[in-house]
């Protein structure tokens, strides 16, 4: 799964994943290797786009977005290799105007879709008026879109969105195939 990466950079990759805050030095002190290791192990992973951005995972609750939704879109004609991506562009256009609340929004396939938008919501109203603003982008040749919401404020939620799970599980695998 992990191909191309040596134990102790796994490690390390995997530690960032679940703090990307610790410093090089307290990292290696967890690790029992030496900081400037670390160090050039981080330099190697963002020269060579492993590492894409250093960032934190919010309470979204707390900043004002109650719902997540997964929205599913299903184009008439689907997309083709020549597609410019008028969809996503159409998305930022709109979310600018209104608010971004789209974290991600991409083509893909499965289930009869051909994308899906990531996005949170204060309430019920604001998605239903994003989702309404979805179906009137210009040229794009909507013929179904479903959604699948969430209530973050739920107190039964199985496990909240982070990367640690991953990381853990690429260091399982990692162990399993070695």
């Amino acid at each position: 799964m992990v191909k191309g990466i040596r134990e102790i950079e796994l490690k390390v990759l995997s530690e960032l994943m679940k703090n990307s805050r610790v410093s090089d030095r307290a990292l290696a002190k967890r690790l029992g290797v030496s900081q400037p290791t670390v160090s050039r192990i981080r330099s190697k992973f963002e020269k060579e786009g492993y590492i894409k951005e250093y960032t934190y995972i919010p309470d979204f609750v707390k900043l004002g977005y109650n719902l997540m939704a997964l929205t599913f879109i299903k184009r008439a004609h689907g997309f083709s290799k020549e597609d410019d991506g008028s969809l996503f562009k159409e998305a930022d256009r709109s979310a600018a105007k209104t608010g971004f609340d789209t974290v991600m929004a991409v083509r893909g396939m499965g289930c009869g879709y051909d994308a899906v938008i990531l996005s949170f919501h204060e309430n019920y109203s604001a998605f239903l008026e994003r989702l309404r603003e979805i179906k009137q982008f210009p040229h794009i040749d909507v013929e179904q879109i479903d959604s699948f919401i969430v209530d973050l404020t739920d107190k039964r939620l199985y496990r909240q969105l982070t990367f640690s799970a991953l990381a853990k599980h690429m260091l399982t695998l990692r162990r399993a195939s070695g």
